[in-house]
């Protein structure tokens, strides 16, 4: 009987080993991960629209501000990008039919209030190595929000530089063309000069009325 026990015991301590490794590898938060469940309605409002593309004029503005080495208009574009996703109509996104709508609706409100942080951090910190972190955790929650909300507007390309943070991790933005501009290398870079500012790809995009 002893014996027995003891067997069973070793068969459960190896089970939740095996549990414990799989669930926790599987918990791996990166930019490759499972994108966001859309939501189920059609094409959104003209004024939500003109939320997300005025939010989107902003941030590019800041992304060539980056590019450019260009302090100035990047505090400036970043302070615009917070005003403009503090007008997000979020509320039509509780009209929608899907019956996770509400949990998706609070989903979205995270990832745009994790947005509006970053603008803040983007604008106050005075380093550019800082800005071009908050950048990449600011375009993360974009790209989030607007696969959530099933955007339906322009294309964005969703493009990464996979040696942006001295190789440790890579850095990502969106763009309205598929040609890289690099923001985390640029055009004044100390080392590289311009030679990286075409460094990088095209990870995927949001696309018109499918939400990719």
């Amino acid at each position: 009987m002893k014996k027995i026990l003891a067997v069973l015991g070793i068969l459960l301590v190896l089970f939740i080993g095996y549990v414990w490794f799989f669930y926790f590898r599987g918990k791996k938060n990166t930019h490759e991960g499972p994108k966001p469940v859309p939501m189920a309605a059609g094409k959104h409002s003209g004024a939500f629209n003109q939320n997300i593309d005025s939010a989107l004029a902003a941030y590019y503005n800041m992304i060539e501000g980056f590019v450019n080495w260009d302090t100035t208009t990047v505090n400036k574009n970043a302070a615009a990008l917070k005003n403009s996703l503090e007008n997000f109509r979020l509320d039509e996104l509780q009209n929608d039919t899907a019956k996770d709508a509400q949990s998706l609706y609070a989903t979205s409100l995270d990832f745009l209030a994790n947005a509006k942080n970053e603008t803040v951090n983007i604008a106050q910190n005075p380093l550019l190595d800082k800005k071009r972190e908050a950048l990449n955790s600011l375009t993360d929650n974009l790209r989030n929000l607007f696969l959530v909300v099933h955007y339906d507007g322009q294309k964005i390309y969703y493009q990464e530089s996979p040696t942006a943070f001295n190789d440790a991790y890579p850095g990502y933005w969106l763009s309205p063309k598929e040609e890289i501009r690099n923001p985390y290398f640029g055009t004044q870079h100390p080392k590289y000069k311009d030679s990286m500012v075409g460094d990088g790809n095209s990870k995927g995009v949001i696309v018109k009325d499918t939400g990719k």
